[in-house]
């Protein structure tokens, strides 16, 4: 009888090859996918809540400016992901008022980061290839002179297009925005141009930073948290909500995919 040092060893794939097999089969899933989200109904408009820099960061052994920087990468591929897919608009969270109150060590890298990034926004080919206009969103008047001036050139430089839309929400609070837009009313009663019971859920949607675009449809989450955060409080009102256990940076195109086949899959309803 053959002792089991006799017999025939069957060879373990190496790495290599486990890391081919693997690869071979996401990019077999997101094709497969990929099929499905282009022959059904896409959402008008997508809000994403880009959670996780940090923490990716943490994990990684990185520092925290690192994690951001992986983040702004990642809304790179996000973008050519919408484009491939023909999603118009998007909307993503990049900086609450809330932030704000983070460490300045923290927060002077961040604003750094925000001004290159709108800068090489105004001369991205592939935005003015696909005639992308650029929009950024909040209180301006909280951010570094360095941001507003990058974000006034992006707008600037892709205010004549309108075949996708891409809306930054930086320095943002959805119930300040809310605020914002009770001022603007309350001004017009106060001057005698509108009564009271003439405000309508529309005028209020008028008064926002959203007034020329539809509501999103879906909100994406990243980082596993299910809360929205103070995102888009109004206009999320009968959004679908999506919470993705994965930090932000880690988002993979599977993860994009599956999120926008969840939303096609659904059965949406207005009301309770």
């Amino acid at each position: 009888m053959a002792n089991a040092s006799d017999r025939p060893r069957t060879r373990e794939p190496g790495p290599q090859l486990s890391n081919m097999l693997g690869s071979a089969f996401r990019e077999a899933q997101e094709q497969r996918l990929l099929h499905h989200v282009r022959s059904a109904p896409l959402p008008r408009h997508l809000a994403i809540i880009m959670d996780g820099n940090r923490r990716f960061a943490h994990d990684h052994g990185l520092l925290v400016e690192l994690g951001h920087e992986r983040g702004r990468d990642k809304l790179e591929e996000l973008l050519n992901w919408c484009l491939e897919i023909g999603l118009r608009i998007m909307t993503v969270y990049a900086l609450s008022t809330e932030n704000f109150q983070r460490d300045p060590a923290e927060l002077d890298p961040l604003m750094d980061l925000f001004a290159r990034s709108f800068e090489e926004i105004a001369i991205d080919p592939r935005v003015h290839r696909n005639q992308i206009r650029v929009q950024a969103f909040g209180n301006r008047g909280i951010l570094p002179e360095r941001v507003v001036r990058a974000i006034e050139h992006a707008e600037a430089a892709t205010r004549g297009y309108d075949r996708y839309l891409y809306n930054v929400a930086i320095a943002y609070g959805g119930r300040e925005e809310i605020v914002r837009a009770i001022r603007a009313l309350a001004t017009e009663v106060q001057e005698g141009t509108l009564r009271p019971e003439e405000i309508t859920q529309e005028m209020v949607s008028s008064h926002l930073y959203t007034a020329e675009m539809p509501d999103p449809d879906l909100v994406l989450r990243t980082s596993g948290e299910e809360r929205i955060s103070n995102f888009l409080l109004w206009q999320a009102a009968y959004a679908e909500l999506y919470f993705a256990d994965v930090m932000w940076p880690g988002l993979t195109k599977l993860d994009f995919l599956r999120a926008i086949r969840d939303f096609q899959n659904r059965r949406r309803r207005y009301g309770t």
